[in-house]
């Protein structure tokens, strides 16, 4: 079957996120599995608690271990390893529960670091004194230092994220996916948001494995 019809699912740390060919959809894990376990799906899973469920399920196939990247390190997330399959040259980031940036080049993956995701960042502020409880700022500037506490994490929070991966970005296209990757993608110029990368890789993938 072709993989632009074959349902694709990227099982990550909170949610299925379903390709049906021409949208994505993002459940939770109950929901995804009573709404597509009668369907034909090939998925890959950094969700190692569901495998169990999941693998008993005969119409999903599970396709992790086609992902192999080269350069990348034995305990690589598969889901990363198939976000940097999408271009062979650039910088990644998704923007998750934790906050992943991979750099490739030519084809090869160059390493890359990680952060918390931007909801665990405001609860470690929260974590150290109620005080410190607030929302990010989603449209700080960071041409000023803050003024308030609100502003003051969330600057702190976005600029080091930026300082960080502009550090490593040395003019390669910078791509953005995740459930913050568009809100993130507006600190950067000329940023790319596309919530199909994952996708786009796993396809390339299956392209030329043929293993859906």
């Amino acid at each position: 079957m072709s993989s632009n019809k074959v349902l694709l699912a990227d099982i990550g740390n909170s949610y299925f996120h379903i390709y049906d060919g021409t949208k994505v959809e993002h459940l939770l894990y109950e929901e995804a599995i009573r709404k597509y376990h009668n369907k034909t799906l090939c998925y890959i899973s950094v969700k190692q608690q569901l495998d169990a469920a999941i693998e008993e399920i005969a119409s999903w196939k599970n396709i992790s271990s086609q992902m192999k990247l080269e350069g990348a390190y034995e305990t690589m997330g598969v889901d990363r390893q198939a976000l940097c399959h999408s271009h062979d040259d650039g910088v990644f980031v998704d923007a998750g529960s934790a906050i992943t940036v991979d750099v490739m080049h030519h084809g090869i993956y160059m390493g890359g670091f990680i952060y918390p995701g931007l909801k665990a960042m405001l609860n470690t502020y929260r974590a150290i004194s109620p005080a410190l409880e607030t929302q990010l700022n989603e449209t700080i500037s960071l041409e000023r230092l803050p003024t308030t506490t609100k502003d003051g994490i969330s600057y702190g929070i976005i600029a080091s994220i930026k300082a960080l991966i502009d550090q490593h970005c040395d003019g390669k296209k910078l791509y953005f996916t995740g459930g913050d990757g568009k809100l993130l993608s507006t600190f950067f110029e000329e940023a790319i948001y596309d919530e199909m990368l994952v996708f786009d890789g796993m396809r390339k993938v299956i392209k030329e494995t043929q293993i859906c």
